[in-house]
């Protein structure tokens, strides 16, 4: 619980001001019996009305005082507990930002959603159960026990038997049923992958005629869901029938005692309502216990999935050496010396293998090789996406980890193999390379990425509205913004992971003749797989499953790569062959 203290410090009034009312609250309810039985036994016996009103006074008194308390109460634990989840979330969500690439590969995004909303949603409602019932149920048991003991103790003998009885039974379903609850939540994430999979790629669902698949797909993850919600509940509600078999068995036999005890001149009709009342006072207490203890036996699966975000260490951080530093990329040199890296620590081979190279300030190096030969591992690895495993990656003669995260990927821009662009117009998008960017350089950055002219051609232009992940551009136009984006960054690194792979070979040639015009103290990366692409590279490097087997210009491995000659004469071919 002290992880979650400093999302509540915030609402310190509310955590102070609810549970006081709640005593209030209790208090007050606790006496209304007693006044009844003193209503029937003195006032109506006696036939004393003066006695009778006076009472009933007390009693309207307190229960607007009541009503008055637990209104207070509903407002200030609804206060604590929904600023409690928002800032809960709002946690969550600076810690994810602060995950490396490895750390998102181990918490997949669709947990991470679940585990944002469904499982703080049910921590929400813990504070509020807390706040409200968790105080409520014990301080109402109390009393009620002390004043029916005063009452008659022979009779509170009942409740001596009854609250073993239940505590036992509900101790042993809660046991039984708490298992499931982690299981929904697992089975939940797996539900909200098949969504955000589906929504993610319905235009190759449709294209593809595949809505039959993903329905039966998301049909067995729903099916799966429910069974196992039944199974939890059809413990957990065994509860409240085992409640009610206790409270009327309890009842049954005060009524039978109690009903002899005033046969008998030893007990008044008044004194056995009261006592009924605070036995069902006790019971129904002891009934709020038992769904608070419920919700808290759920709420603890959602607790641990919540605390395993928030105690993940993020794998890649800043040093104490680095703070002190804060150095700034500014040349552009990127050297790899000896670098091997491997994705998981105990993972048995590394996905790139002693790796030595080196980029000059300005200079174009390209990356070229198979599919899975970890062409894009290697550039991730420059901006610390991803840490080397052994070896070193030094820039500007520095090593990375002498660079703060925030002035290395500052002086590093990056477009992916997987372009995203986010909700909202043009220039937005846009302008996340550098918010302060003036509408001329927005420009200027457009027209090297050739994106200025189908901007233009938009009837809203640069205030043009772009849905999620930019779905009403087409895959060409996603990646020339995306590539205009990471230019108006103006880097000294500038990394293109097969950027330009949708777009046709003459707006490729333009595009590169512009970054070489424009940004000529930018060391650029290129991965590409159109020899095309890189022929003009001051430098390209032949990647085969994560080895370096080939090195230099264009010129060079032609002459001296049979892998390199084979990719280009391949391609060639392809070029010339008629359609």
């Amino acid at each position: 619980m002290k992880k979650y203290f400093p999302y509540l410090l915030k609402y310190k009034k509310a955590l102070w001001l609810a549970p006081l009312l709640v005593i209030v609250d209790v208090v007050c309810e606790i006496f209304q019996p007693k006044l009844m039985s003193k209503i029937v036994d003195q006032g109506i016996s006696q036939k004393n009305l003066h006695y009778i009103l006076q009472t009933g006074g007390i009693m309207v008194g307190l229960s607007l005082i009541a009503i008055a308390a637990n209104i207070g109460n509903i407002y200030y634990s609804s206060t604590a507990s929904v600023g409690f989840s928002a800032e809960l979330r709002k946690g969550m969500f600076s810690k994810i930002q602060e995950f490396s690439f490895s750390n998102l590969d181990k918490l997949s995004s669709s947990s991470l959603t679940t585990r944002m909303t469904n499982d703080v949603n049910i921590l929400q409602d813990v504070i509020v159960m807390l706040l409200r019932l968790l105080i409520r149920a014990p301080l109402m048991l109390l009393f009620a026990v002390v004043i029916a003991v005063q009452i008659n103790a022979g009779l509170a003998s009942v409740i001596a038997v009854a609250i073993p009885v239940l505590s036992v039974c509900i101790y042993f379903i809660l046991r039984r049923g708490f298992p499931f609850f982690e299981k929904m939540q697992k089975r939940l994430d797996k539900i909200n992958a098949v969504i955000q999979e589906n929504l993610v790629n319905v235009r190759v669902v449709k294209s593809f005629v595949r809505e039959d698949f993903e329905k039966k797909k998301f049909g067995a993850a729903n099916d799966e869901l429910r069974e196992m919600s039944v199974e939890a509940s059809g413990i957990v509600v065994l509860i409240m029938p085992v409640m009610q078999l206790v409270m009327n068995v309890s009842i049954v036999a005060i009524v039978w005692f109690g009903g002899n005890k005033i046969i008998s001149g030893t007990f008044q009709v008044g004194q056995l309502m009261s006592f009924i009342t605070y036995i069902t006072q006790i019971l129904m207490s002891l009934t709020m216990l038992s769904m608070t203890i419920m919700t808290f036996s759920r709420a603890g699966a959602s607790s641990e999935r919540i605390l395993e975000v928030l105690n993940t260490q993020p794998e890649i951080i800043d040093s104490p050496i680095a703070k002190e530093k804060n150095l700034l990329v500014q040349k552009g040199k990127v050297e790899f010396k000896n670098v091997f890296f491997k994705y998981h620590p105990d993972g048995a081979e590394y996905v790139l293998k002693n790796i030595s190279l080196i980029a000059n300030p300005g200079e174009t190096v390209a990356v070229i090789g198979a599919t899975g030969s970890s062409k894009s591992t290697l550039v991730q690895l420059i901006p610390r996406l991803y840490d080397v495993s052994k070896g070193n990656i030094l820039v500007d003669d520095v090593g990375l980890h002498d660079y703060t995260l925030q002035n290395l990927r500052n002086g590093v821009s990056m477009v992916l193999q997987q372009n995203e662009l986010f909700s909202g117009t043009i220039r937005q998008n846009l302008k996340w390379g550098n918010v302060n960017a003036t509408d001329e350089e927005i420009i200027a950055a457009a027209k090297d990425a050739q994106a200025h002219d189908f901007i233009m051609s938009f009837p809203k232009q640069y205030e043009t509205v772009l849905g999620q992940s930019g779905v009403n551009v087409s895959g060409g136009q996603k990646q020339r913004l995306c590539i205009a984006r990471a230019i108006l960054r103006k880097p000294s690194i500038l990394i293109l992971d097969d950027s330009t792979s949708a777009v046709d070979t003459a707006t490729d040639a333009k595009i590169r003749a512009a970054l070489k015009q424009h940004l000529r103290g930018t060391t650029t990366f290129i991965i590409a797989q159109r020899i095309s692409s890189i022929q003009s590279a001051d430098k390209i490097i032949l990647l085969d499953n994560g080895e370096m087997i080939g090195s230099g210009t264009h010129d060079e491995l032609i002459k001296t790569s049979v892998v390199y000659q084979e990719i280009y004469y391949s391609q060639e071919l392809k070029e010339i062959s008629p359609a």
